[in-house]
């Protein structure tokens, strides 16, 4: 299991216990976690689901598939630092993982 802190655009930080195994959207959205959309159901077909990694755990969600960087094609200001959270699956390596949820998801 995992913590995870979401940090809304104004601030706001909501941290959760996020069961490994899990995509992170799957836990945000088990945690009602505000401006997780996941309209698509973690399919990687809609770019509603997209954070900003923190840069201290950039190199330990993994790098970006082809299919995620071409959702990210559709979502609002993409980053260096941008995933899909439905394409990072929880492991106890990502406990204490921090994400900024951007202002809009599209």
């Amino acid at each position: 299991m995992a913590k995870i802190k979401f940090i809304q655009p104004d601030g706001t930080e909501q941290t959760i216990d996020a069961e490994n195994g899990l995509t992170v959207m799957e836990a945000a959205k088990l945690n009602d976690v505000p401006g997780i959309e996941a309209e698509c159901g973690g399919a990687c077909a809609c770019a509603t689901c997209h954070v900003y990694v923190d840069e201290a755990w950039v190199d330990k969600t993994g790098t970006r598939k082809s299919m995620e960087e071409d959702m990210l094609d559709f979502a609002f200001n993409v980053r260096d630092e941008s995933r899909l959270c439905c394409q990072v699956t929880v492991s106890d390596a990502l406990d204490g993982l921090v994400l900024r949820v951007p202002e809009k998801q599209f």
